[in-house]
């Protein structure tokens, strides 16, 4: 992997860990529905019964990305292998009021909020009086409330020691090597006091970027929302919280996305064979927001990926965005970055447009690309490289 200094600036700006192998937090009060989202999600059987942490270790589990882009190369070349895309989610148990301060269980939740890159943070906005709510009602708002404090205050905590131990190196010993740092620390531990704003709402310089990745404040990662409702209020696209909750997203975190979705819905259409499935959502004139929870979380990640396609194998790869070819080739093979030369790229859509790779050609479509050319998601490369001294050239799909 290229150092962390070179990837830091190749990628647009974003606080957090480098790497692919990054992880979907399913945030939440307990009882909200978050381990029968995970079920649905894996079609796993993690239990979800009706009391308090019930998900007392952390469960994790990769899931497919759809893609009908995918799906088409796969029926075009009829490979021998094929390896879709893969999202890490891990189920959190719920976090309640004062985890900060070691309530319910406390720190450890939080230490597995802090594993996680970035988080569905789901919200119950249904009545059940056979599910008890921790607080002991419903109140979506305020249930957004106390997760969003209860990161503020642990990311404060943290803050506190850090700060000190900056300053004794940049106040009193006069490190200016630290003076980044330790400004960046000041200006989060002002905007979480005083305005309760998260750090992944403010804007970074890229050197500050690096400094705050030393410290991956809970504060800094990505979330996207997700109300649980009932299946009446999901198929009719209509819930008295919704407005609220939109409100609550709009003021305490500016363009996240919220995204509705019932639980008993989805587990509904899991149990079903494929052609009740599609009856019932056509009678229901709906569908199912799996998918597109996927690819937002995905996105959230700051995650994509690139097509290799042939007969042998149709493969996308994993990449963040901002990458450039030699290291998107990297991800295939250590040296197929090392020896790159080039990369012939086209579009997975032009193909799917014109038919085969022989009109791609001819349609002026298929490019080569050197070493500055970032790679885009749903691009087809084929690399060429130097496979080593006395070798001729190579190339791979």
């Amino acid at each position: 992997m290229p150092p962390k200094k070179n990837v830091v600036e190749e990628r647009p700006p974003l606080i957090g860990r480098l790497g692919t192998n990054l992880k979907m937090g399913i945030l939440g009060l307990p009882n909200v529905g978050k381990s029968t989202f995970f079920n649905v999600l894996t079609k796993s059987a993690i239990p979800a019964e009706n009391f308090p942490f019930c998900t007392i270790d952390p469960n994790e589990a990769r899931v497919l990305v759809a893609d009908t882009r995918f799906d088409w190369l796969v029926e075009h070349y009829k490979p021998a292998s094929k390896v879709p895309a893969f999202l890490n989610v891990v189920d959190i148990a719920g976090l309640v009021k004062g985890a900060s301060e070691g309530q319910g269980l406390g720190n450890a939740f939080l230490s597995h909020v802090s594993a996680c890159d970035a988080l569905f943070h789901l919200c119950r906005a249904f009545d059940d009086e056979d599910v008890i709510h921790v607080e002991g009602d419903v109140n979506p708002t305020r249930d957004l409330d106390i997760i969003a404090n209860e990161l503020v205050q642990k990311d404060l905590q943290y803050l506190e020691g850090a700060v000190k131990k900056l300053e004794a190196l940049v106040v009193r010993a006069n490190d200016k090597t630290k003076k980044v740092e330790y400004d960046c620390l000041k200006k989060v531990q002002t905007m979480l006091t005083e305005e309760k704003k998260p750090l992944r709402l403010e804007h970074w310089n890229e050197k500050e970027i690096e400094a705050l990745n030393k410290h991956l404040l809970l504060t800094s990662k990505p979330i996207v929302y997700l109300v649980n409702l009932t299946e009446k209020d999901y198929i009719r696209k209509k819930n008295k919280w919704l407005p609220k909750i939109k409100e609550w997203i709009d003021k305490n975190d500016p363009g996240a996305v919220l995204i509705p979705f019932s639980g008993v819905f989805e587990s509904k259409l899991i149990d079903m064979p494929e052609d009740e499935r599609a009856k019932f959502l056509k009678e229901s004139e709906t569908t199912s927001n799996l998918d597109k929870i996927v690819h937002t979380g995905y996105k959230a990640l700051q995650l994509e990926y690139f097509f290799t396609a042939g007969a042998d194998e149709v493969k996308a790869w994993t990449i963040q965005k901002g990458t450039k070819a030699p290291q998107a080739a990297g991800r295939i093979h250590t040296d197929f970055e090392k020896g790159f030369i080039m990369a012939e790229v086209f579009k997975v859509a032009d193909l799917i447009e014109l038919g085969d790779e022989t009109k791609v050609k001819a349609g002026g479509k298929y490019r080569q690309q050197g070493k500055t050319y970032v790679v885009e998601d749903g691009d087809v490369i084929l690399f060429k490289f130097n496979a080593g001294a006395g070798l001729t050239a190579g190339k791979k799909k």
